[in-house]
């Protein structure tokens, strides 16, 4: 039997955390070409999302992927992010969250489709770089787990 991950089971505590708390939780996560995402908010190869439910339709953060339907320039386009692409999450009003360290997907299964890049985001995306957005250890409650 394989050794389970802990990160999906962490993800799931802290986004259910910040919708306790009343926050907006957002993750950080590192592209490549096993992710889904609009390219063009894609820096440094890192994108913030929201995730909150307003933003993330029918989200699911199982044990191998987060995805979810989120609106861009009113179009809804699918996200699928492998778990181990997740860099940090986080509530968008406090900082507070955990990094993760990037386990990067080298399974050839990954479900890619195209993304329209001259999309305008609406809900999901923040256009600001990943650098702003928490994932820094500077930020309150942030620590990387392995």
């Amino acid at each position: 039997m394989s050794k389970l991950s802990t990160k999906p089971y962490i993800l799931r505590a802290l986004y259910q955390w910040a919708l306790d708390s009343g926050y907006t939780p957002h993750i950080v996560a590192w592209v490549n070409d096993k992710t889904c995402v609009p390219r063009q908010y894609v820096r440094d190869n890192e994108i913030v999302l929201n995730i909150g439910a307003a933003a993330a339709h029918n989200l699911n953060i199982d044990n191998e992927w987060v995805n979810f339907a989120a609106r861009f320039n009113g179009v809804s386009h699918d996200i699928w992010i492998p778990v181990g692409h997740v860099i940090t999450l986080f509530a968008r009003e406090t900082g507070e969250g955990m990094g993760f360290e990037v386990e990067p997907l080298t399974d050839d299964d990954a479900p890619i489709t195209e993304v329209d890049e001259a999309a305008e985001p609406e809900d999901a995306a923040e256009s600001k770089p990943a650098e702003d957005s928490g994932k820094s250890g500077s930020k309150k409650g942030l620590k990387i787990v392995k």
